[in-house]
């Protein structure tokens, strides 16, 4: 169903115009349009299960905190296995899609997401077998996808582009939800900013992928869009079984790979 985010990149870009509509009132008119490019004839339902938590009006719309938890177990029937986030007045609307394994447990996530104008950000669960829940809430915010950047030391960003920084809070309680936290350095731009100097539109150059495993398992996996905010970083929660290590590796839309692993132990 994701395949027609292309189209819905194009259909959202006539809507808006590419414009920076700042603090324009979050409207939920566009989501019915939304809904029918990413989930075709689907039926979704009301989530009180899963929770946001962000800021009813952001500092920054390059960097807005965004928090998500899911009140269920990964070994519940019909527990969430994959959630989208969705800006739906973004240029592009969809933010990040997110893979889940039962090594989290409950989902508990905080990550920082871009945002053109004000909007509705959502958040959908798909349980194994296809349902679709949702919650939503509405963020004022402006100009995190366009405005412009200084792109003259091009090189230096790209030699620092892809570095890891992964940390595990102890002391770790094995069998239990662990916090731990993931950061790498890039710019993550998203094809509508414009150079500070030239003035023309700078390429898309983002991380696409981000791999989770613990001790060769898979824990979850990441597709990142240009709607997470630059030097992508996720706070979660896992349940380490044993000691072992905790790895990842991500790859841009270029191509480039870049992994990075760290010991857990009790």
């Amino acid at each position: 169903m994701l395949n027609k985010l292309s189209k819905l990149t194009v259909i959202s870009g006539l809507l808006l115009g590419f414009c920076s509509c700042a603090w324009a009132e979050a409207s939920d008119t566009i989501w019915p349009s939304i809904k029918e490019s990413f989930f075709p004839k689907k039926t979704i339902e009301d989530a009180p299960f899963i929770k946001i938590t962000a800021p009813r009006r952001a500092e920054s719309g390059a960097q807005v905190p965004f928090a998500i938890s899911i009140d269920q177990t990964q070994h519940e029937a019909n527990a969430i296995k994959k959630v989208y986030v969705i800006v739906d007045a973004n240029p592009i609307q969809l933010a990040a899609t997110y893979y889940l394994t039962d090594m989290l447990g409950k989902f508990n996530l905080e990550t920082r997401i871009r945002m053109e104008t004000d909007s509705f950000v959502r958040v959908i669960g798909e349980t194994a077998d296809g349902k679709l829940y949702m919650t939503a809430t509405s963020i004022r915010a402006a100009g995190g996808c366009g405005g412009t950047v200084d792109g003259t030391d091009d090189s230096a960003m790209r030699a620092a582009a892809g570095k890891i920084k992964m940390n595990v809070k102890s002391p770790v309680v094995l069998g239990t939800a662990t916090p731990a936290v993931f950061m790498i350095k890039h710019p993550m731009r998203t094809g509508l900013q414009r150079d500070l100097v030239s003035q023309g539109f700078m390429p898309a150059f983002y991380i696409q992928k981000a791999a989770f495993t613990y001790n060769n398992k898979p824990l979850f996996n990441v597709d990142f869009g240009v709607g997470t905010s630059e030097n992508p970083y996720l706070h979660f929660d896992f349940i380490p079984d044993a000691p072992g290590k905790l790895a990842v590796k991500a790859v841009d839309n270029e191509g480039k790979s870049f992994e990075h692993q760290i010991d857990v132990s009790n």
